[in-house]
């Protein structure tokens, strides 16, 4: 009964997982040190979860020239850039975005801002990657 059981929980989480598009981001030559990826999957209501992961991510007041926040962008289908919105970095350990879009990622990128809360991105860009589903 146990091998049952715990092969039901082995397929559950396969099954979950196999839901999910994962990409990971290059070395960035401005924050060498960071490991970035993000994971993309559709909801119940259709919409897509994002997740954005940064590990080892400097402050973005030691990069050159100095920024205030990381931000993260999509382009999704029709080509326009979206604001999904910032990666808080308490400590160099671990930053994580995870938000909600109706829009279905092609691209993400993250960029250093100097404000958070802008519409386009102006700031120097970390890096990016493409989600292949």
């Amino acid at each position: 009964m146990k091998t049952i059981k715990n092969l039901a929980i082995i397929g559950i989480v396969a099954l979950m997982t196999s839901c999910a598009s994962t990409a990971k981001f290059p070395v960035s030559s401005s924050v060498p040190a960071a490991d970035i990826t993000a994971k993309k999957k559709q909801d119940k209501n259709n919409n897509y979860v994002i997740e954005v992961t940064a590990r080892n991510l400097a402050e973005p007041s030691r990069l050159s020239p100095s920024k205030n926040n990381y931000s993260v962008w999509i382009l999704v289908e029709n080509g326009s850039v979206k604001n999904l919105g910032q990666l808080i970095n308490k400590n160099a350990k671990k930053a994580i975005l995870e938000t909600t879009t109706p829009f279905n990622v092609k691209e993400i990128f993250i960029t250093a801002e100097e404000q958070g809360d802008s519409n386009y991105p102006y700031g120097l860009e970390i890096s990016s990657t493409t989600f292949n589903k």
